[in-house]
């Protein structure tokens, strides 16, 4: 069985080699512990995991060999989420029929059209392909498909809207959320660069033992504590799409908060605009300018977007392309003010790498902010976008 424990680990590209595998066989006939499972599993870790991100890898091993548990990535594929199945209205269409679906003729037609349909309409209208309704290929309504429309309340069914009109509500980030995934602080911990400055009120055992020696009494020795002087401008999307990432992105919120003692945050929705927001509570009636911040935060910080980039392309590429507002500048030029005062900015996509290539929007930021700076929201991902901005 140690055999099979020792391969299943090397398997799970764990890097323990003979001599420590050597190790906890001879630890284990000179009996440094009990006969429990408990004590076998923290002599094993102990000596044969050396580095923090491969925790999790040992404990999957572990439990799978000496306690008979299932890989949970075999259990996941048995989970279906319920938001499948609320929209009992939506319409599935074949590749043909939603290739014969094509756009109005553009932003201007599209909102000439939905003037035109809000005056001719009377009543509540469920399916079809004119009225402003539920579960249709209308370009007006929710629950629908449509490549260009204009989601008018209810929630949407394929993130394809140029407009949405509701008063949505977001929720703050809880940055004192229990970490799930332990290795997000391990990955933040790249970007550091330390100092001595402040106060001196930390003990400096070796500069008291000299001078104590030298002196020939004791003298204490004070210095100033060693701080991570890495500045960092989080901004986080918040809303619409992002809802499905917002324990992925509170977990890195809360690690982010217990890395960096400089750090400042705001919201944004989809895309940077002429304004950010610190209380999603009070987005509407507290708003920073987002002049102010790029005035208020020199170029020495370290700046990171998360967000999924994925949108209509209007609202990165025209005035007034906001789903939420009417934006006097595209959004494309606010990511390009900060791409050009800040020299390490990344972003961060919790959507898989491989959609990238398929949606637009990603590929018009991916442009604006340089292709080599987006990376997923992944351990390995970050640990990416910690050496770039390490740089």
């Amino acid at each position: 069985m140690f055999q099979r424990f020792f391969t299943e680990l090397r398997a799970a590209r764990v890097p323990v080699s003979l001599k420590e595998y050597l190790m906890l066989v001879e630890a284990l006939e000179k009996e440094a512990i009990d006969s429990n499972v408990e004590g076998f599993y923290y002599l094993s870790r102990a000596v044969l995991v050396k580095d923090e991100k491969n925790l999790d890898k040992f404990d999957r091993v572990f439990g799978h060999v000496f306690k008979g548990l299932e890989n949970t990535a075999e259990a996941i594929n048995a989970e279906i989420p319920s938001e499948w199945l609320k929209l009992l209205t939506e319409k599935f269409l074949s590749d043909e029929e939603k290739a014969q679906i094509e756009a109005l003729g553009g932003w201007d037609k599209l909102m000439e059209t939905l003037k035109q349909r809000l005056e001719e309409q009377k009543g509540r209208h469920e399916g079809g392909s004119k009225w402003i309704g539920t579960g249709g290929t209308s370009p007006y309504g929710n629950g629908g498909y449509n490549p260009e429309g204009v989601r008018i309340g209810g929630k949407g069914g394929q993130g394809r809207a140029v407009k949405v009109w509701d008063k949505r509500e977001y929720k703050n980030l809880d940055d004192s959320v229990e970490l799930g995934v332990r290795n997000i602080k391990i990955a933040l911990r790249r970007l550091r660069k330390f100092a001595r400055s402040g106060a001196p009120d930390e003990l400096d055992l070796d500069g008291t033992i000299k001078k104590s020696a030298r002196e020939g009494y004791l003298d204490i020795v004070l210095r100033p504590e060693r701080r991570n002087t890495i500045k960092v401008l989080l901004f986080f999307d918040i809303g619409g799409s992002m809802d499905s990432h917002i324990k992925l992105c509170e977990e890195l919120f809360s690690a982010a908060r217990a890395e960096f003692k400089h750090m400042e945050f705001f919201y944004f929705h989809n895309c940077l605009y002429e304004s950010v927001w610190k209380d999603n509570r009070r987005r509407h009636d507290e708003k920073t300018m987002t002049w102010d911040v790029l005035h208020k935060f020199p170029h020495d910080y370290r700046v990171v977007f998360v967000g999924d980039a994925t949108m209509s392309p209007y609202e990165v590429t025209y005035p007034g392309g906001s789903v939420e507002h009417w934006n006097e500048e595209p959004g494309a030029l606010w990511l390009q003010r900060v791409a050009q005062i800040y020299e390490r900015c990344v972003w961060l996509n919790p959507t898989p790498r491989a959609h990238w290539d398929h949606t637009p929007s990603i590929q018009l930021v991916r442009e604006i902010i340089g292709e080599k700076r987006m990376f997923p929201l992944t351990i390995e991902g970050l640990d990416g976008a910690m050496r770039e901005l390490s740089r």
